[in-house]
């Protein structure tokens, strides 16, 4: 067994390795380009097949949408935690729902699998350390003056 070098300390009073920050932009562009694709699929899919029907309806939910990601994009604590509130519980939704709908038609497994998608990409801002530590970031350069650099969310 060889002896490892212990890894550096973050900076005094930052709970986020910079160098794990910097890994976690990809990945969380990912995760957040992941949710986004997962919520606008059925809409985009209907209007491939040329059903306009709601259309202004899923115009708007699909750039709410993009406007509450892009916010986590930014840095926003309640954006982040909205975002992983509705997925973890859609996602729940969506997977009970593909479930029943399994017994009798194979595309409910489909949409079981997509709600286990949504579960997924939430548990990835929730737990993978480089997104968390990329956040964090964004979350101390946005956080007001009043609130301290090193507060975990």
């Amino acid at each position: 067994m060889t002896p490892t070098a212990p890894p550096s300390p973050a900076p005094e009073g930052s709970p986020f390795d910079p160098a794990l920050a910097e890994a976690g932009r990809i990945p969380a562009l990912l995760v957040l380009w992941g949710l986004f694709v997962l919520s606008t699929t059925p809409f985009l899919g209907r209007l491939l097949q040329g059903e306009t029907a709601n259309l202004a309806q899923n115009v708007l939910y699909t750039i709410a949408t993009a406007a509450l990601l892009l916010q986590v994009w930014r840095g926003s604590v309640w954006a982040w935690r909205l975002t992983v509130a509705f997925s973890i519980f859609t996602g729940l939704v969506i997977f009970v729902v593909g479930m029943l709908t399994g017994t009798t038609a194979w595309m409910g497994w489909l949409v079981s699998a997509a709600g286990l998608g949504y579960v997924l990409l939430a548990c990835c801002l929730l737990a993978i350390p480089s997104i968390r530590a990329f956040l964090d970031q964004r979350w101390a350069a946005r956080a007001p003056s009043g609130r301290a650099a090193g507060e975990r969310v």
